[in-house]
């Protein structure tokens, strides 16, 4: 019965992580659930994360939905954040986290729903280098530390930072966050910080979940891409703020 549990939320967050994102805020409970600690189920719900993006990314690189151009600059700063976070996650104060990314969400979540234009069509410029360098890198700090909502954060900056419209900054936001879970996993492994079983099981239900969210992206408008990122960015700040 866990085990059937642990598949299903792991097909499920695929399908959300990839259309919004905040998956991680089911299978991180699941994964309680099934008896892992706090720490370990962070390290092994990465197994899935990494599944989920595999499959994802395949799809989106293989109907051009992804260009090298527009990931390499990105790339680099998240990828070092994530692994700074992914180092310092035992020493990080965790309930003054949770509490202030619970209150960026509701924020964010107003302007995802208020201010449509710019998350459905992009910016026409973008914004300064440096400024882009130390958001992606601090957003890979966070991913690196607790995963779970990072896919907001890479969208908020990837649409109000480099310009994406919300379905491209889709497709982008799950290849990075497939980069840096390489790097996050490895180091949690080297801790020992992972339970294999378990692990597979979620990933084989969020592989294929990745894969069925790659499709939904396409098929849905970005009004109801919108509307999905707002809700889940709400849900997730009220499961850290009580």
């Amino acid at each position: 019965m866990a085990e059937l549990l642990l598949f299903l939320a792991g097909l499920f967050a695929g399908v959300i992580n990839v259309l919004a994102g905040g998956g991680s805020f089911l299978t991180l409970p699941v994964l309680g659930f099934y008896g892992l600690s706090t720490t370990v189920a962070n390290g092994t719900n990465r197994i899935g994360i990494l599944l989920q993006n595999i499959s994802a990314t395949w799809s989106f690189f293989r109907r051009k939905e992804i260009r090298l151009n527009d990931i390499i600059f990105v790339s680099i700063p998240t990828v070092l954040g994530a692994i700074c976070g992914t180092l310092t996650v035992l020493s990080l104060p965790e309930n003054v986290v949770k509490l202030s990314v619970g209150i960026l969400f509701l924020i964010m979540s107003y302007f995802v729903l208020f201010s449509p234009k710019i998350w459905e069509e992009g910016r026409k410029s973008k914004s300064n280098r440096v400024v882009s360098f130390l958001v992606f890198f601090l957003i890979g700090i966070y991913g690196g530390y607790i995963q779970a909502g990072v896919g907001f954060f890479l969208i908020y900056a990837l649409t109000m930072l480099e310009g994406f419209d919300i379905r491209k900054a889709n497709a982008i936001k799950i290849f990075l966050t497939l980069l840096f879970t390489v790097f996050s996993l490895a180091i949690f492994s080297f801790k020992s910080k992972i339970e294999l079983l378990p692990g597979l099981i979620l990933g084989i239900g969020a592989f294929f979940g990745g894969y069925i969210g790659s499709y939904l992206n396409m098929m849905v408008t970005k009004k109801i891409i919108r509307i999905v990122v707002a809700i889940m960015m709400i849900l997730s700040a009220l499961n850290y703020i009580l």
